[in-house]
């Protein structure tokens, strides 16, 4: 307990630290690689418009990750689409990236969750005259009438792997083309996935811990629905799952270090588990244009490091 409460310290400093126009928003887990995806299908296309969202690992400061399940979400207009979340190895500690619509899919990792996002793009679909056309190849659909086929031949040997960067993470980088889908004008979460993400947290059996890398609810038609027939199961977890004690130690090298949010502090120790084992932390010294929001920004910085 005494740990979690040091580490919450540290995380809740750290986010203090990082600038507000930051373009990542990150959540922390110290030396803790999340489990690989778990083997699971896509249940029913609700309806017209709806955009698949996949499946990841959360991660909970108290009682460590947790499955959120894959589920159809409305698009929030015309034209856009889902770019996934993924974790990355950062500076010693794993940094998720939250997921945002737009109009062109960007960098999620190299991570391939499956159904369309095969780790580049998105396959399962695309807008046309402001309707959604379904790729049946990727998209489980029964009750729509805009569909196609289209199957697309992946060289990925990165099966089920969760995580970008760090011993054993996918070696993938940002492309042009995805650098720039990020800086368009884009959305976050919509209301429906930051409550189907606290659905999920509500849930025991989403934690890793209950479910060790099958959750019971691997997948949901609809968001927030965790019970009756829409909702599916994990066939398995990972073929390359471990516990997390055996995931405990942070990898001992980083082979592609994820992207970090410019400015963002470092901590170089890397298997800290005491705030007097830290490294010191840079000062982050703000420029935003405003002197007075700087000034401000500057004055809370000063007395979280006299603390």
């Amino acid at each position: 307990m005494r740990t979690k409460l040091w580490i919450g310290l540290l995380l809740f400093t750290l986010m203090m630290l990082t600038p507000a126009t930051s373009s990542a928003a990150i959540i922390f887990s110290i030396g803790i690689a999340p489990p690989p995806l778990p083997v699971y299908v896509q249940p029913v296309c609700p309806g017209d418009g709806y955009i698949w969202t996949p499946g990841y690992w959360a991660y909970d400061d108290v009682d460590g990750y947790f499955w959120v399940p894959g589920t159809w979400i409305l698009a929030p207009e015309p034209g856009f689409l889902w770019t996934p979340g993924y974790w990355g190895w950062a500076d010693g500690f794993f940094v998720f990236h939250h997921g945002y619509w737009g109009p062109h899919v960007g960098f999620y990792g190299g991570i391939n969750y499956g159904f369309g996002y095969i780790g580049v793009g998105y396959e399962g679909g695309y807008w046309n005259g402001g309707r959604f056309f379904y790729n049946r190849a990727y998209s489980h659909v029964t009750n729509v009438t805009n569909v196609y086929n289209k199957t697309v031949v992946i060289n990925n040997t990165w099966r089920n792997v969760s995580y970008n960067g760090g011993e054993g993470g996918i070696t993938a980088r940002a492309s042009a083309d995805e650098e720039a889908a990020a800086r368009e004008r884009h959305i976050s979460e919509v209301s429906a996935q930051t409550q189907h993400v606290e659905a999920a947290r509500g849930n025991r059996q989403s934690f890793e811990s209950v479910n060790h890398g099958r959750p019971a609810i691997a997948a949901t038609a609809r968001s927030g629905e965790f019970s009756g027939h829409d909702v599916v199961a994990a066939k398995a977890a990972g073929p390359s799952y471990r516990p997390a004690t055996a995931r405990s130690a942070g990898p001992a090298r980083a082979t592609a270090e994820a992207p970090r949010a410019e400015n963002a502090p470092r901590v170089e120790n890397r298997n800290a588990v005491h705030p007097s084992e830290l490294a010191p932390m840079e000062r982050y010294t703000p420029n935003s244009g405003n002197a007075k929001q700087d000034q401000k920004f500057q004055q809370q910085q000063e007395k979280l490091f006299a603390k």
